[in-house]
C-alpha cells in the first residue's frame, strides 16, 4: 500500500452557512421543529432568508467543516463537494482554501454566476438563547452530486474517506458514496461516515444500514442518531447493538460526553466543561479532532480527549469552526 497524499478526504454537502440568533417564538411563527434539519427548496430559502434576523455568513457544511478544523489542527486534508458558477461558491472554496484544505473545484471569477444552473447550497441556521440550533438548508446544486463528481485518484491517495449522512437525500449520492467507499477499501484505506442527522437517518436507514454493513470502518452519531438507525428508544440498547455491527461507532451524548466501542471495548469519554454559546458544528468538530487523533497513530481515548476537547471551542463561539488560534494548542 502507497503512503498516502492526504490523511483525511472529506465528501459532503457544499454549503454557504448563514448563523443567526433569534428566540422560541420566531420558530414558531415559521413551524419549524426547534433543533432538527429541514430540507427547503430555492423560493422557501429566500422567504426565509428575508425575514431572519442579520446574521454571520461563511463556508459550511458538516463533513466540509469537520474539514476545516482537521485542517487547522495540521491533519493534511481534502473534501470533494459540489458548487456552482456563482458568488457564493467562489467564497466556499476561497474558504476552504484558506484554512488549508485541498479543494479541486474550479475557481469562480465575479461576474460569472451561471443563471440556469442550480445555486451554490446554502443554509440558514437560527440559533436560540439555549445553544440549540435549527437548521433550514437549500441544497442548491450540491443535490446533484454523483459518482461523475468522485475524483478516484484523490480517494485512493487518502488515508481516511469520510462521508456526511447529510448528504444521503438524493439518490445518486448514495450510489455515489457506496462507490467511493469501495474505491477506498480496495486502496486499502478506512471508511467514515456521520449519521448526521435523526430524521435523515429515519428517511434512509436501510441504506446506512447497508453502507455501514458493506463499507464502512468507523460510524459517527450522536444518542438520537444511533436509536434512530436501530429503531430503539433507549440509548444502551442501541450502543450494544452498534458494538456488534461496527468496527469502531463513536457516539456521543452532549453533555454526558460520548461512549467509543471497538473490538468488544467501551471507553467513557467525559465532555469539556465549557460555556455553550452556539452548539453549531459540535459534532463536526467533534468529528475532526478524532479522525485527527486517529491519523497521529493516538489510542481511542485520547481520541475522544482531543475530540472533546475541539468541540468544547465550538460550542463556546458563534458559528460552526473554532479559529486556528483557538486549536492551535489542541496537539496530541
Amino acid at each position: 500500500m502507497t503512503q498516502p497524499r492526504f490523511d483525511l478526504l472529506g465528501i459532503g454537502n457544499a454549503i454557504v452557512d448563514v448563523i443567526a440568533h433569534t428566540d422560541d417564538a420566531f420558530l414558531d411563527r415559521h413551524d419549524m421543529r426547534k433543533g432538527a434539519m429541514t430540507l427547503i427548496d430555492g423560493a422557501q430559502a429566500t422567504h426565509l432568508y428575508a425575514r431572519m434576523p442579520p446574521g454571520l455568513e461563511s463556508a459550511g457544511g458538516s463533513v466540509a467543516n469537520s474539514c476545516a478544523v482537521a485542517a487547522g489542527l495540521g491533519v493534511r486534508t481534502a473534501f470533494i463537494g459540489k458548487v456552482a458558477a456563482d458568488k457564493l461558491g467562489a467564497v466556499f472554496a476561497d474558504s476552504m482554501r484558506a484554512i488549508g484544505v485541498h479543494y479541486p473545484a474550479p475557481l469562480m471569477r465575479e461576474g460569472e454566476d451561471a443563471p440556469d444552473e442550480a445555486p451554490t447550497a446554502r443554509c440558514l441556521i437560527l440559533v436560540t438563547a439555549d445553544g440549540q440550533r435549527t437548521m433550514n438548508t437549500c441544497l442548491g446544486i450540491s443535490a446533484d452530486f454523483g459518482r461523475d463528481d468522485l475524483d478516484e485518484a484523490l480517494i485512493a491517495d487518502s488515508a481516511i474517506l469520510y462521508l456526511e449522512g447529510y448528504l444521503f437525500d438524493p439518490p445518486a449520492a448514495q450510489e455515489a458514496f457506496l462507490h467511493a467507499a469501495r474505491l477506498a477499501r480496495a486502496a486499502g484505506r478506512r471508511v467514515a461516515i456521520s449519521l448526521s442527522d435523526q430524521f435523515c437517518v429515519d428517511r434512509h436507514r436501510a441504506a446506512f444500514r447497508r453502507l455501514i454493513a458493506e463499507a464502512a470502518d468507523i460510524v459517527f452519531a450522536n444518542e438520537a442518531e444511533i436509536c434512530a438507525l436501530y429503531q430503539s428508544n433507549d440509548f444502551e440498547t442501541a450502543e450494544r447493538q452498534a458494538a456488534t455491527e461496527i468496527a469502531l461507532a463513536v457516539l456521543t451524548r452532549s453533555e454526558a460526553g460520548s461512549v467509543i466501542r471497538a473490538d468488544k471495548a467501551r471507553y467513557l469519554v467525559p465532555a469539556v466543561p465549557t460555556k455553550v454559546v452556539d452548539t453549531t458544528g459540535a459534532g463536526d468538530a467533534y468529528a475532526a479532532g478524532f479522525l485527527t487523533g486517529l491519523t497521529k497513530g493516538a489510542d481511542l481515548t485520547a481520541c475522544g480527549d482531543l475530540a472533546s476537547q475541539a468541540a468544547a471551542l465550538a460550542i463556546a463561539r458563534t458559528g460552526a469552526r473554532p479559529v486556528a488560534a483557538d486549536l492551535a494548542p489542541l496537539r496530541l
